[in-house]
């Protein structure tokens, strides 16, 4: 076996600029913490409460507010390899195809994952807030379901100026279609980067990836805010026999 002249930088720079490509809930998270990530890290996000707004008449205002906060901590602790063999390595680097092909089924590989993850999150983390559907199976059962979740996120402070996104199954996808207003051939750019269509002015996305408890499967729609997310590729190498 050769490893000679493996390229292990090439790969793990390949794999992380990749991987977003090919994941669909995880272009939607808030990326600000991502610098923090590291295995067995905790990061503490900070939130705050909105100021009281108070009428002025001109004259005098009240007192300085001592605005509560709010914290949430991510847990950084997931890790995922993957181990295949390869006879020669650099002679695999020298057929053309070969190794752009390898790379690319690793990283989808890794970006199922790493979107399966942030589903069942998703799913078990806003449990209390999860709308129970009838069972859907028509177009009108798919709106009255998409319409009662955008109810409830505008009656929770949620603007259409927020960027939200709609997440569906092919299933359930193929039946809302028709009351999508734009669609890919509106917008090729969008189609490009797996947005679906518009609703309500939210982005339509579609997965296979949701959370199921063996009952249930978890759909939802979420603002660029409700979720966090830290990743890293930390190292691609040659197998080492010893």
């Amino acid at each position: 076996m050769s490893y000679e002249h493996f390229k292990e930088t090439i790969w793990s720079a390949h794999i992380q600029h990749e991987l977003p490509k090919f994941t669909v809930f995880e272009k939607d998270c808030n990326y600000q913490f991502k610098g923090e990530v590291g295995k067995g890290k905790t990061v503490k996000i900070l939130g705050v409460s909105r100021p009281t707004i108070g009428d002025y008449d001109g004259t005098t205002i009240n007192d300085p507010e001592a605005v509560s906060d709010s914290s949430q901590l991510l847990v950084i602790d997931q890790a995922k390899y993957f181990n295949f063999m390869v006879d020669d390595v650099d002679e695999a680097q020298s057929k053309e195809g070969l190794m752009p092909a390898l790379m690319e089924e690793s990283t989808r590989a890794m970006a199922e994952e790493r979107d399966k993850y942030i589903a069942k999150i998703a799913a078990t983390e806003a449990a209390s807030d999860m709308i129970t559907a009838a069972t859907i199976n028509s177009a009108k059962t798919a709106k009255t379901a998409i319409d009662t979740a955008i109810q409830k996120l505008w009656e929770n402070g949620v603007s259409q100026k927020d960027d939200v996104t709609i997440y569906l199954n092919p299933a359930v996808y193929l039946l809302f279609q028709e009351y999508i207003t734009e669609t890919k051939t509106d917008n090729d750019k969008a189609i490009a980067s797996g947005i679906l269509g518009n609703y309500a002015g939210a982005k339509v996305k579609m997965s296979n990836n949701f959370y199921n408890d063996g009952t249930n499967t978890y759909l939802f729609i979420k603002t660029s805010k409700a979720l966090a997310f830290c990743g890293g590729i930390n190292s691609v190498e040659a197998y080492r026999p010893e």
